[in-house]
């Protein structure tokens, strides 16, 4: 039976072992050190050698968003930041029209999209026992209706080392998003490039640890090399222990900033690799004050009250 539901008939419960580490021998990075030299390096890059962590700054936003709350001018809001992160997310065109070559952090690359926030959900009105009612598709998420965007070649030329692909379990295009992985992890896999599957959150899907361990799982059995999901206060240590690759967290909706703290705490703690962050930095009252922070619990181990301390002594001798 898969993760999502359990049979009465199965003999034996679940065995997590969240405490017994997976080896790694001869390489710092969970589930990579059978990879090639390159691919390797690249994932060197994005996740410090040193503690086998990541600060990722998600900026990616605009794909479907648009000009989103913070990211209007990523110019003005972004390139402050850059000092602080390991690894940028971000979309080629905001790669190419903003962000300096000259710059040494390691790039993750949006490498699917399609659809946009105003696309329409199929929903219609009717009548059910005399009365109306709206109806529509269990399921039906018209953002799921995503394909790559852009080809290995292109990637390349972009000096990326990690290919971010949105992945939809339980969509109605769940097929075409994880036929989007694969696609991706074959092409980039010959020129020693990771791939990232990004999981995706919907109105029909659950932020639960049982969800995503059974998201992150078939992406990691896929073939993706990284894993990003939201972090869930119970269980988030099944989630980690399940999948055979490192996850980072997505920083989600814009928290009060010692919560946000607490969840990269927690999420470390429970043996995630690292955070890859977006509203909860750059709508920050204080974004560099708060990236500093954010790096200061993923790198520095600070507690998040020690690094909430940090943000307010930083924000308080004005670093904006």
């Amino acid at each position: 039976m898969a993760d999502i539901s359990t049979s009465a008939a199965d003999k034996k419960e679940k065995e997590y072992f969240t405490h017994v580490p997976q080896e790694a021998p001869g390489f710092f990075l969970k589930g990579s050190h059978q990879y090639d030299w390159g691919l390797k390096n690249r994932l060197s890059q994005v996740f410090n050698p040193k503690d086998g962590r990541t600060v990722m700054l998600a900026f990616d936003h605009g794909y479907f968003q648009g000009p989103t709350t913070g990211l209007e001018r990523v110019d003005q809001t972004i390139l402050p930041l850059e000092p602080y992160a390991d690894c940028l997310m971000l979309t080629r065109g905001i790669q190419r029209s903003v962000i300096p070559a000259s710059t040494q952090k390691a790039i993750a690359l949006r490498a699917s999209g399609g659809t946009s926030m105003v696309s329409p959900f199929e929903e219609w009105e009717g009548e059910l026992d005399g009365k109306k009612i709206k109806f529509g598709r269990p399921g039906f998420e018209p953002l799921s209706n995503e394909s790559t965007a852009l080809n290995i070649e292109e990637a390349i030329r972009l000096n990326a080392s990690v290919l971010a692909v949105q992945v939809f379990i339980g969509s109605a295009y769940e097929r075409q998003s994880l036929k989007n992985l694969t696609d991706l992890v074959d092409a980039a896999s010959r020129y020693g490039i990771a791939v990232m599957g990004v999981t995706a959150v919907g109105r029909a899907m659950a932020r639960t640890a049982q969800y995503f361990r059974l998201a992150t799982r078939i992406m990691a059995e896929l073939g993706a090399n990284v894993v990003k999901c939201y972090y869930t206060d119970e269980d988030f240590e099944t989630v980690t222990s399940c999948c055979p690759v490192p996850i980072v967290i997505a920083g989600g909706k814009k928290l009060p900033e010692l919560d946000a703290l607490k969840m990269c705490y927690n999420a470390i703690q429970q043996g995630a690799n690292g955070v890859d962050m977006g509203r909860n930095i750059f709508q920050s009252d204080a974004p560099i004050s708060m990236m500093q922070a954010v790096r200061g619990v993923v790198h520095e181990n600070l507690t998040p009250e020690q690094a909430h301390d940090l943000y307010n002594d930083l924000k308080a001798r004005g670093t904006k």
